[in-house]
């Protein structure tokens, strides 16, 4: 159907861009990583991996570049590309990025915090009760969709990227312990500090709500602090590829 135009000669409707194949391949990529159907560690079997996809190679050395600058992926020379491995040496950096994002986005929201509030309580409502039972992989999406939620609240589309990548970074921190991916049994009392903080106005309580989680999860993460936890094997996680002929690009 035509665009009709407007009175002054412009269309009205604006068509909307639908993905690239090199976005979609991205976004399939991201998702592998992100539930561990690609290891931390392992190399991309580029022959396999576009096959599985049906798309040609080209394009998917694209996407693995686009996840190469993110830090999804790293690149060796000679060696081709493999998952990125974020070790005890990385983590503070890690969270010190993330501080940087969220800490500022709780700022901002606390001038005017029932513009996050109502889907902050639901999204840690959604934690609470997935924390009830014993799939790692559900906990732990549930705290990164938090975190997610809390950002995306700012309304910042550059935020929400950032906030997005830091997210499967963190999952890949995760998956990089030495005992393998586990989460916490219990969820923490910061959740609840960094909300009753936000929801009062208090940027600084809030943020150092956050800060005391990120310490927390840093300490568990390198070993420093023992916590009783929740424990997913990721070998026990497999996701095939879906061929992109089967993914919608609305």
């Amino acid at each position: 159907m035509p665009i009709n135009p407007s009175p002054a000669g412009h269309p009205s409707v604006v068509k909307v861009a639908r993905p690239s194949t090199v976005d979609l391949i991205a976004i399939e990529l991201r998702s592998a990583i992100f539930t561990g159907a690609l290891p931390v560690g392992s190399q991309l079997g580029e022959v396999d991996i576009a096959t599985q996809l049906g798309v040609s190679r080209g394009p998917l050395r694209e996407a693995t570049q686009r996840l190469v600058q993110e830090g999804l992926l790293t690149a060796l020379p000679g060696r081709g590309v493999r998952v990125s491995v974020i070790g005890p040496d990385d983590l503070r950096d890690l969270y010190t990025a993330r501080r940087a994002v969220e800490g500022e986005a709780l700022r901002i929201l606390s001038r005017d915090p029932q513009r996050a509030v109502p889907e902050l309580e639901a999204a840690l409502a959604r934690l609470t009760a997935a924390s009830e039972g014993d799939d790692a992989r559900a906990i732990g999406d549930a705290d990164l969709a938090f975190h997610q939620t809390l950002v995306d609240a700012v309304g910042s589309r550059r935020l929400s990227q950032a906030m997005a990548t830091l997210s499967i970074q963190t999952r890949i921190a995760s998956f990089s312990a030495m005992d393998g991916y586990s989460v916490p049994a219990e969820v923490s009392p910061t959740f609840r500090a960094l909300l009753e903080a936000l929801a009062a106005g208090d940027a600084d309580a809030a943020v150092a709500a956050l800060a005391r989680q990120f310490d927390d999860a840093v300490a568990r993460l390198t070993g420093e602090r023992q916590v009783d936890t929740v424990e997913t094997q990721t070998a026990s996680i497999p996701l095939p590829f879906t061929p992109l002929g089967q993914v919608s690009a609305d």
